[in-house]
């Protein structure tokens, strides 16, 4: 499955965006659709993740200013992103990811959408 990220931008502290990844087929079946984000100069950490099933998680620091979620009808995921701070500013990737019974984790990657938060 392809994915493409989109919506980052330039926003001020404190402000919001929303974040979407599009796939070229069906997530119906995706047990894990994920955000990921990598600052400058840091390694790739998980931001938020929701199951098919409409589970989700969020990294602690993203807990409450942050939202997950997915539309498995549009093969659509999101990333609503609420009371940004600078230290929020990376390259945002959309990750799906599906485990088969007995082959294995594929993990299939978007292109990253800049998000920049300075005033």
């Amino acid at each position: 499955v392809q994915l493409q990220a989109s919506g980052g931008g330039l926003v001020q502290p404190g402000g919001s965006l929303r974040l979407s990844c599009a796939a070229s087929k069906s997530i119906f079946s995706v047990n894990w659709m994920n955000w990921y984000r990598q600052a400058p100069g840091k390694q790739r950490e998980l931001v938020a993740g929701i199951t098919s099933g409409g589970t989700t998680v969020y990294a602690d620091s993203m807990k409450g200013r942050f939202t997950i979620s997915r539309d498995n009808a549009k093969n659509m995921m999101y990333l609503q992103v609420n009371s940004l701070k600078p230290e929020d500013t990376a390259v945002y990737y959309c990750n799906a990811r599906t485990v088969v019974a007995g082959q294995g984790t594929y993990d299939y990657w978007g292109q990253g959408t800049l998000v920049t938060v300075s005033s």
